[in-house]
């Protein structure tokens, strides 16, 4: 009988024969299977999402956005698909062999990945809740822009600025989610106006909606909106209103602005003059 290693238990010992027993089970076949595997799944997940995104801009509008957020869902089959596969290569799934696994998965996890895993399951969860889907409109932390991949680890947010920002699933757990359409194609868009107190309200009001009601931008069936709040400094006017396509915003907004200032300087209307200390303060 061969002697036992001082200060290793029997566990210890049943546990390194059957990771023995697991590692003598791999191949060189067996690696250039599981290679070819990764290669193939990255190439398939590839494929979807560049097929997804040149499909999403040929169809008509309304399904464009039905398109894109199916992504995650073909990515995530197959994610599965080969997990599936390589586990069945690798690994003789006893019952002993199981619990030493994922045990000592368990440990690696809990230790070198945790940020990781977190994002993982994270985005797992949002798969379900769904506070955000490819194509929506989001603003996460101080970041605003709509998301164009849904990935294992994060989504990406396309900026005004056309930056691409990488942001985690886990800040789900711990940041305010707010989402402009919810995949929709439209979403309120608010475009602010100051005006001086001896300006007309009705007169800037009639001016704002028909703004609004010119632009080739605006959709009509959603409501125009028009709000008015005093400062002591002047009046503030909100134009709430909606574009036919959230992709737009930008767009619809420095329309209306173009209408509204050659009509309100048309009119005469005066700006207010703003007290040094908030300037200083907004600076």
């Amino acid at each position: 009988m061969p002697a036992i290693p001082w200060g290793l238990t029997l566990a210890q010992i049943e546990q390194a024969e059957e990771a023995s027993e697991l590692l003598d089970s791999i191949t060189v076949l067996t690696v250039i299977n599981a290679i070819l595997s990764l290669l193939l799944a990255y190439g398939l997940m590839t494929i979807v999402q560049a097929l997804a995104n040149w499909l999403s801009e040929r169809v008509p509008r309304r399904f464009r956005l039905i398109i894109k957020q199916s992504i995650p869902f073909w990515k995530g089959i197959i994610l599965l698909v080969l997990i599936a596969h390589i586990g069945n290569l690798f690994l003789d799934i006893s019952e002993q062999n199981l619990l030493a696994l994922t045990g000592t998965i368990a440990v690696a996890l809990g230790f070198a990945f945790k940020d990781y895993v977190s994002s993982i399951i994270a985005g797992a969860v949002a798969l379900f809740e769904a506070p955000y889907r490819v194509g929506d409109r989001v603003t996460i932390a101080d970041h605003y822009g709509e998301v164009v991949s849904y990935g294992l680890r994060g989504i990406r947010l396309h900026t005004f600025d056309d930056d691409i920002i990488t942001v985690p699933h886990s800040k789900t757990w711990s940041e305010a989610i707010v989402n402009a359409n919810s995949g929709s194609l439209e979403a309120q868009v608010v475009t602010d106006f100051y005006v001086d107190h001896t300006a007309d309200p009705q007169m800037i009001t009639d001016i704002l909606y028909q703004a609004a009601y010119s632009s080739r931008f605006t959709q009509l069936k959603l409501p125009i909106i028009v709000v008015m709040a005093e400062k002591p400094w002047g009046s503030h006017f909100k134009l709430r209103a909606y574009p036919m396509d959230i992709r737009n915003e930008p767009a619809f907004r420095s329309d209306i602005l173009r209408r509204a200032k050659a009509a309100l300087a048309e009119m005469g209307v005066t700006y207010p003059k703003l007290p040094t200390v908030l300037i200083e303060d907004d600076d």
